[in-house]
């Protein structure tokens, strides 16, 4: 039984999850805006809002906190030099997602693009 289960499963194993996750956080690090499907989009939001919470607290725990979920050094140097200041005085709520057109009939993937919110 999916009693209390609320993550979607994408057809992976966790550890192919988890590294879904952590390439498409690194990605939306370094270029700022990325296009995938929507589902995969809408559960990376969470994941890119608590790096960027852990960013904002600046301190060395924080740092090694995010270089633990995600291991790109180049990510994580932006992520708390570039990305963490910008987002100062905001409470949450870094990151968007707009829906785009569906591709191709016969091709039923809802896509969309998760880019942050100046």
């Amino acid at each position: 039984m999916r009693h209390r289960v609320k993550k979607k499963h994408f057809s992976r194993t966790a550890e192919q999850r988890k590294a879904l996750m952590r390439s498409l956080a690194r990605s939306l690090i370094l270029f700022e805006k990325i296009e995938s499907s929507e589902a995969k989009l809408k559960a990376l939001k969470p994941f890119v809002e608590r790096l960027i919470t852990l960013a904002k607290k600046g301190d060395l725990a924080s740092r090694r906190r995010a270089l633990a979920l995600l291991p790109d050094k180049e990510a994580v140097r932006k992520l708390f030099t570039e990305l963490a200041p910008r987002f100062e005085g905001r409470n949450g709520g870094y990151t968007r997602i707009v829906k785009l057109p569906n591709r191709k009939p016969g091709d039923s993937t809802e896509l969309a693009i998760i880019e942050f919110v100046e």
